[in-house]
């Protein structure tokens, strides 16, 4: 769930940032929010940098990666189909 929880972020993050979610789109507006930050808990973050944080967040969950992975297992018990 915190894969799915980052990557949703992540998505509607680049969507307000960019007003679109096109790949073209938001690589060509990249360089024109470039160095831009916003204030969250009193401290200044860089946008892209926690767009491209939350989007790996998302990558990672789905992948049962790094701390991520204890679903796994379950996933995977079960009877094979024949």
């Amino acid at each position: 769930r915190v894969g799915d929880f980052g990557f949703a972020l992540g998505v509607l993050g680049v969507f307000l940032v960019f007003n679109t979610a096109g790949f073209d789109d938001v690589f060509r507006a990249v360089p024109g929010v470039d160095g831009k930050t916003f204030t969250f808990l009193g401290l200044d973050v860089d946008i892209i940098t926690t767009l491209c944080l939350l989007l790996f967040i998302g990558a990672m969950g789905k992948s049962a990666q790094i701390g991520l992975h204890t679903w796994l297992p379950d996933a995977m018990e079960g009877p094979t189909p024949v």
